[in-house]
């Protein structure tokens, strides 16, 4: 019998100065299960054994971090992601589940293959007759969206908008457009050292009513979501940081 791949989440403060003890963003039964795995699919394997330390912290490994058996996903589908059905064929990493082991794919932050990289090795291990098994966690997405007021019963997530000024001053008209003309809720990331220009993108091209969530290091100990209309955010000190993941969330 082949052996099961868990979707192991991963604290929410990767990559920030601040962070959380384990135990209180992942719940018993994911350390627990975590902590017995020793085959693990990830995008980076310091990162990895970053975490895997930390879980080791609270719940005993099956084996030390040094004798974990740790593969990487291309560093091609780090950004630009592994969804499409040609990205990359992950079923070569997927060997150990074949022959009977456990596996755990391993973000550097919250769900694998949400907004991360992982939807190649999912995908092969339905292919391969390998159950998948998601396990529970923090998804800044998701929180993000149940505390912004914005729609919850119809949303997208859209990804990183364009780097560039011109073609990211665009995208967002066609994203408010489409929130305010169908209600849906338009969520979307980007990188950390350019939130403070996004935040300002945000104010110059969306409409006074358009509301603005944004969601800043969730699960940490200043962590916030604030929700209002650009018309009420100018006259409010901007919420984001160029040092802490965020959120970005837009709608009627």
């Amino acid at each position: 019998m082949p052996g099961r791949l868990y979707l192991v989440p991963a604290p929410l403060d990767f990559g920030c100065a601040a962070t959380v003890p384990i135990g209180e963003v992942l719940p018993a039964g994911t350390l627990a299960v975590a902590a017995r795995l020793t085959h693990w699919i990830c995008e980076n394997a310091k990162s990895a054994r970053a975490t895997l330390k930390r879980v080791g912290e609270v719940q005993p490994l099956a084996l030390p971090l040094q004798q974990q058996r740790i593969a990487e996903l291309p560093r091609e589908v780090h950004k630009k992601g592994d969804h499409a059905p040609a990205s990359f064929d992950a079923r070569p990493l997927l060997q150990a589940a074949v022959q009977g082991e456990d596996m755990g794919l391993l973000s550097e932050a919250g769900m694998p293959a949400v907004a991360d990289p992982g939807s190649s090795v999912v995908r092969a291990a339905h292919e391969l007759g390998i159950e998948v098994v998601p396990l529970v966690g923090p998804v800044s997405l998701l929180l993000t969206l149940a505390a912004s007021g914005l729609n919850g019963q119809n949303f997208a997530f859209v990804g990183y908008l364009p780097q560039e000024a011109a073609a990211r001053a665009q995208r967002l008209r066609e994203l408010e457009a489409l929130a305010l003309r169908t209600g849906q809720t338009q969520i979307f990331i980007g990188t950390p050292y350019r939130n403070e220009a996004m935040w300002q993108a945000l104010l110059q091209v969306l409409k006074p009513q358009t509301r603005v969530a944004v969601g800043m290091g969730l699960t940490l100990p200043l962590g916030s979501c604030r929700s209002a209309s650009v018309a009420a955010w100018k006259q409010r000190p901007a919420p984001v940081k160029n040092d802490t993941p965020a959120v970005f969330a837009i709608g009627a």
